[in-house]
């Protein structure tokens, strides 16, 4: 069998060529624009977990479009659209008979949150949620540290309104918040920080 190496990888002249080195050359990376949905992706399998085992319905909300131009040449591909209505949070479901609702925002950033991420529709919607007694949170992603937090959505909207700056420091996230551990299954179990933090 003929094996094709990507462009700039040398094909080794024996198997014993194939060094570590060689391996982590080849090894695809994730590209920084697809971070974001690959952190989706694994709220999405987390709650796909929990729905399989019977532990909580949450699911991603649609964000409802019109459709303004389709390409029937390419297979119906869409290629004008708009938002018919400003969006409210990412993931909304139950869970031991509470209301969920949360966000997912990810940070390239290697200091802090820009607020420029949060829409203020989205403050308005988490406010009228937790005044009728849901449980609300955002989930962040600090990307370049690979770490990821729960932060109650009352902190996160109260600096939204304040404004003390245009931005939360990282290390305000990581005070305030949880941090959320990755694992093979569920990827992103993030309802054990609820138990602790949220059902008292």
């Amino acid at each position: 069998m003929k094996i094709h190496y990507p462009a700039g990888v040398k094909a080794p002249t024996n198997s014993r060529e194939i060094t570590s080195k060689t391996k982590r050359r080849i090894r695809p990376k994730i590209a920084v624009g697809n971070r974001g949905m690959a952190f989706e992706a694994a709220i999405n399998a987390t709650n796909d977990y929990y729905l399989e085992k019977g532990i909580a319905v949450i699911h991603k909300k649609p964000t409802p479009i019109h459709i303004v131009k389709v390409d029937y040449q390419k297979g119906a591909k869409i290629t004008e659209a708009y938002f018919q209505e400003p969006s409210t949070t990412d993931y909304n479901g139950i869970y031991r008979g509470k209301y969920i609702d949360f966000e997912a925002k990810s940070t390239h950033s290697s200091t802090s949150f820009p607020l420029a991420n949060i829409a203020p529709q989205q403050v308005k919607h988490l406010r009228a949620v937790l005044k009728l007694g849901a449980v609300a949170f955002f989930l962040i992603d600090i990307v370049k540290q690979d770490e990821v937090y729960l932060v109650p959505a009352t902190y996160v909207c109260d600096f939204c309104e304040e404004k003390p700056r245009g931005s939360i420091p990282l290390d305000e996230i990581r005070s305030h918040g949880y941090r959320v551990e990755e694992k093979y299954n569920p990827r992103l179990d993030y309802l054990p920080i609820l138990d602790a933090h949220f059902f008292l």
